[in-house]
């Protein structure tokens, strides 16, 4: 008699089960979803900014990234965590945008409540951004290098295509082109590493509760 049949028999079985398996694709499935979804709003409340403002008309432009940071606060898992991290690139956004028009490099002809200083709805742009950085930006994670890069040459084309449609004039396009992405190189990595320094000091409040 074989005594290998047996043994074999009595291995456990360590492959993955169907069950988990089909767990795991479902989980991958809703993850897939909800960065679509974050990115599909990004797009659509930022092409309402950019046009509202170059119509004149800002506020409905801000009054949609109300609604999609809205929308990403009632889906995701940690709202107190994305609050603190909007509220920082609120006030990254507001300093950097008053930056260039002080430096005469930006000129922005609506939503200016205090002259000389960067109009309310840039700001909302800031915020809106910041909604993708732990969904549909996540990626940006894998390296400051890749932040870096994306920064520099993001930043630059956004605003490019904003002075396109009226939103914003670039007094001196090539330096305030230059400008803007040396100031995005440096300062997505940085929202990127606060998005991860809040998630982990979240994640070690609760091992912790």
């Amino acid at each position: 008699m074989s005594v290998r049949p047996i043994l074999v028999s009595t291995l456990p079985n360590f492959a993955p089960s169907k069950s988990y398996s089909g767990f795991r694709e479902k989980e991958i499935g809703v993850e897939m979803k909800h960065v679509f979804v974050n990115l599909a709003v990004f797009k659509v409340a930022w092409t309402a900014v950019v046009v509202s403002a170059a119509a004149g008309a800002p506020v409905i432009g801000v009054i949609a990234v109300a609604i999609a940071v809205g929308i990403h606060l009632w889906s995701n898992e940690n709202p107190d965590n994305e609050i603190r991290l909007l509220f920082i690139a609120a006030t990254m956004g507001f300093a950097w945008e008053s930056v260039l028009v002080l430096a005469s490099l930006l000129e922005y002809s609506s939503g200016n409540w205090v002259s000389g200083l960067a109009p309310y709805w840039i700001v909302s742009m800031w915020v809106l951004f910041a909604t993708t950085l732990n969904v549909g930006m996540r990626w940006l994670r894998r390296s400051t290098a890749i932040a870096a890069v994306a920064g520099a040459i993001g930043g630059p084309l956004a605003f490019f295509a904003g002075a396109s449609i009226g939103a914003v004039e670039l007094v001196s396009p090539a330096i305030a082109l230059i400008a803007i992405g040396f100031g995005w190189a440096v300062m997505l990595p940085l929202l990127v590493k606060l998005a991860v320094w809040l998630e982990d000091g979240h994640r070690l409040v609760e091992q912790s509760a």
